[in-house]
Parts: C-alpha cells; structure tokens; sequence
C-alpha cells in the first residue's frame, strides 16, 4: 500500500497560534493607539499649565511675576507651513521665467550695443536677477511676490518691492519690502545684481497711504511723510448689523475682576480662559478692547487705563477665528432692543468663578453675563479661576487665536531686515533681577560688560551683527561690546515708532488722533521676536549665568 502524505498537524497548530497571537498585538495597538488619540491633549504652549496654576492659586498674591518676558503667542508656537509654500518664488520657478523668457523675447546678439550705465527696469532679466540675487542673499525668509521694478534716483538702478514672511515665524503673515538695486552686465549680457540697498530703501517702489499721517482734524501733519500702505491689517470693530442680529445670538460676558491691572501675561491667560469657555458654551465672548498696562511697564510707574487691546495683539486674526464682539457695540445694541422691545433679553448673572462652565452648558438665556462681583482686590475674584479644576479637562485656551500685533511685528521686521536677517542676539536680563542678590547672587557680576564679552567670544564669530535684548536701562552699557561685533539696540530704532513712522500714524487713528506711547511692554514683545529671529542666541539663565531664572533653588 502506497503512504497517504498528511499535513503535520504539529505545524498547522503553530501556524494559527502564530496568527492569532500577531492579530492579538494588531488588535491591541490599535486599541492602545485609539485610547492615547482620544484622551491626549497637546501641551499647553504658554507654559505648563499645573505650573500656571500654582503660582496663580495663591490669591493673596495672584499675580504673575514672569512680566519680564512675553509668553509665545498663536504664531509662535502653530505647525509650521511648508518650507517652500505654493506661489512663492524659488529657484524652479525663476527658471520656468528664464525658459518662458527664452522664447518670447529675443536677446541682442552681441554685447557692442550694451550700455552698462542704462538699465532698463521693465525688462524681464532684471527682476529674474534680484529674484535670483535675494534667494542667495536672504536665506532667513520666503519670497512670496514681487512688484514689477521702476526707476531708481540713477540710470543703473532700480527699484523693486516684494512681499515675503519669516522662515522662524510659524504664521502665513505676509510682510512688505522694498530696495534699490544696481544693476549691471556681464560679458555675455546678462543683468547681474551688483549691489544691493538696505531695508526700504527702494523708496520709488513703496505705494503711499492716500491719507497717511492725519491730525485729528483729518489733515496730514506739516512736513511729515506719506506711510506705507498695509493693506492686510484690518482691525475695525464689527457690527452685529440689526435687531435680529444682536437678539439671535448667544452671549458670554465677563465684567472687569481682579485681573484689571494686573500683569499682561496674567491678563492674556485670564482672557483666553474667557475665550475658551465661550467655545466650549458655543457663544459669542463679549470682550472689552480697552485694558489696563500694569505699571511694570508704562513710564510713569502707575497702572495706565485706556490702553487699546490693538496696540499689542492681532485683533484681525481674533476676529476671524473667534466668535467675539466689541463690549461698547455689544452694550448699544442691548439697550437700542430693549428700548424698542417689551420683552427684555434673558439674562443670567453668574456672581461667583465656583460656578462651572458644565452647569452653564445647557442654559438657554441669549446672555450668561459673570460678574465677578467685589472689589478687584476680593480674593479669588480673577477669571482664570473658571478654568481651574475639573473646567480644566473641558475648556482648552485657544490660544492659536491670539497673535502679535501685526504693526509691532512689522518693526521686527524692519529691524531684522536692516541687519539683511543676518545676525546673532544675546539676551541680558538685569533690571531688578540684577539687584536682588538673595535670588540671583551672581546675576549682577556675571552679566558685567566684560563678562559678557568673555562669553560671546567663544560664541559668536569676531564683527558679526549682534542684537542685544535686553532691559538694562542705560544705553552705553554695552560699548565694550562694539570693539568686537557691529551691536545693534532696540533704541537704534527708534525711527520706527517716532513720530514720522508708520507706526505712529496707526495708532494714533486708533486712538482718536492722539499719540500712543511706544510702552515698555511693546518693547518687550519687539526685543523678543528680534531675539527669536537670530542665528544664534546666547541666553542669560543658560549660557551667561549659572542662577536659576526664577531664583535660587529652582533650576
């Protein structure tokens, strides 16, 4: 009889355990996989958010000590966009112009005719060649569009705008400049960039503001000049628009509490945590555009009312991102409904933060208006509380919502754009730090001008452009350092907001026609983002000083 062949039933069974145990993990990992999606948060990018808390649970003293810096903003921290985002220029697109070029215009064909002392701007090479030039130059930025060269002051120049945005800068806000450029020609006739001029200087490029530099009584100040035209700022407040507007709409309205005066940084996690509770209420955040600068940072040493919400941060990005409208807008349009209406607006006042966002999540007046009752010095009378303790788990702080201010953030652009976006920064923190030896006792001595220049010589090449952020008072401090880098201070700038500067000619329309100053915390939010932008940075608490940044004993 002839064997009959049979399947090893010993290795059939090892074959389906060996399945069912790789299907088993498949299974589970997608299980482990589908538990950490839906139970992870993203870390907070304003700081730790446990570490928030308890230095603002002591309500004896809730305020926020960390003013010395500004906390990262929506554009700071957001994914950054692609490297090379579609519709800029590269190096694949100007060759598609060269080949483009190639076959629509005819060159001359020999150089005999070439006038090397007349260029004609309108002609396609010369804009492909600063195309070129600044993608060589300028590798700190992506250039997003050019404007067609014109005539420069002499025959061989010309002059060219163009609209780029920061490599380091996480946003897609868009910033303008413009340059002059000499042009010339090489042996075979083609353009070549020779030089190029500094920030703005292409001043025959720039389009003007049709009413730039307005009194209050609308006419342009004497001798001053026209500004630059931003046309993507767009800050005005919003109209609901009609009745039906205003009484279809849903509420969250948080009056004044504690928080008033106090530190920007505690104001900023305050108020998100008011934006943050409207978008888990689906409501709209009734917000207050006028707050108060804490003497911290105004020159006269006092807390400064009026201070416009505009000054310091994006209010066009907010509104585009946010459910938000205008307290003063907000209160005309209450009392122009109930003037024209017997029914009033149901209203529920809520007196206390203890009150959680979850029992208000089902409430149907058209508006929950927290109080925040007693005097700002009430303990516990801050709007942060609201997010505190089990809120936490449900309200997230939006705070991609919150941008710079696009004009502030325009002088960072011209001071980084006035060092060609080539340059390293030191940051050197004294001020009160420095004179508090019991929490930083080496603070003062190892920030010394010679010190520093010990540091930075083994850091930074020998006549590098250096930018110093800082907030030592006293502007010569730092000469030493000029025998060895080209220093640049904020206060080099001050062109930039004085009173023939862009700057303020817009917030002086935002404020009625008269001059805001130049604080000390717009300084500090300038000095930070031109810190963020260098090549390299040599810090106070990491590389200058061995203290710990929040004093003895908390590294």
């Amino acid at each position: 009889m002839k064997e009959v062949n049979q399947t090893d039933p010993i290795g059939q069974n090892a074959i389906k355990l060996i399945s069912n145990v790789c299907f088993s993990v498949f299974v589970f990992s997608v299980l482990i996989f589908s538990v950490i999606a839906i139970a992870y948060q993203p870390p907070d990018p304003w700081e730790s958010s446990r570490a928030l808390t308890k230095v603002f649970t002591d309500v004896e003293n809730a305020t926020f000590h960390t003013d010395s810096s500004v906390l990262r903003t929506g554009e700071d921290v957001a994914y950054a966009p692609a490297a090379s985002p579609v519709g800029s220029i590269t190096e694949s697109t100007i060759e598609k112009s060269e080949e483009a070029l190639g076959k629509n215009v005819t060159l001359k064909p020999g150089c005999e005719d070439v006038d090397s002392s007349v260029v004609n701007c309108s002609d396609p090479r010369v804009l492909i060649a600063i195309q070129r030039f600044n993608l060589r130059t300028f590798k700190g930025i992506v250039f997003l569009e050019y404007q067609a060269p014109v005539n420069g002051t002499r025959p061989d120049e010309c002059d060219v705008s163009w609209r780029f945005r920061n490599r380091k800068e996480k946003s897609w806000r868009r910033y303008r400049d413009f340059r002059r450029y000499r042009i010339g020609f090489k042996d075979d006739c083609s353009v070549k960039v020779v030089r190029a001029g500094r920030w703005h200087s292409g001043v025959n490029a720039r389009r003007f503001r049709s009413r730039g530099n307005v009194t209050r009584s609308g006419q342009r100040a004497r001798g001053a000049p026209p500004t630059v035209r931003d046309d993507e700022i767009n800050d005005t407040i919003a109209t609901l628009g009609s009745d039906s507007a205003f009484r279809g709409g849903k509420y969250l309205y948080y009056s004044r509490g504690g928080d008033h005066c106090k530190g920007m940084n505690q104001y900023l996690w305050s108020f998100l945590c008011a934006l943050g509770e409207a978008q888990f209420l689906n409501r709209t955040l009734v917000m207050d555009l006028s707050i108060c600068l804490a003497s911290t940072y105004t020159r006269s040493g006092r807390d400064e009312e009026g201070k416009d919400f505009r000054f310091y941060f994006d209010f066009e990005h907010l509104k585009e991102s946010s459910s938000i409208v205008e307290e003063r807008e907000f209160r005309r349009d209450w009392r122009r409904w109930e003037k024209g209406h017997k029914a009033n607006v149901p209203v529920r006042k809520v007196e206390s933060y203890k009150v959680t966002p979850m029992e208000l999540s089902k409430d149907k007046s058209s508006i929950i208006w927290r109080e925040f009752a007693g005097g700002p010095e009430e303990k516990g009378n801050y709007w942060y509380r609201v997010c505190e303790g089990e809120a936490g788990k449900y309200i997230n702080r939006p705070w991609q919502a919150l941008w710079k201010s696009k004009r502030l953030m325009n002088i960072v652009s011209a001071i980084s754009g006035s060092m060609d976006w080539d340059y390293d920064a030191v940051h050197v923190v004294r001020g009160q730090k420095a004179k508090d030896k019991k929490l930083w006792p080496h603070l003062d001595a190892d920030t010394l001008p010679e010190g520093i220049v010990a540091k930075l010589q083994g850091e930074v090449a020998p006549w590098r452009n250096l930018y110093v952020a800082t907030n030592e008072g006293f502007y010569n401090y730092f000469d030493k350092l000029r025998s060895h880098y080209k220093v640049h201070l904020l206060d080099d700038y001050r062109y930039l907001w004085g009173n023939t500067s862009e700057w303020w000619n817009e917030t002086s329309q935002l404020n009625g026609g008269r001059p805001v100053e130049f604080d000390g915390y717009m300084r500090v939010e300038v000095d930070t983002e031109v810190l963020y932008r260098a090549k390299k940075k040599v810090e106070t608490f990491y590389d200058l000083t061995k203290d710990c940044k929040d004093g003895i004993n908390t590294c």
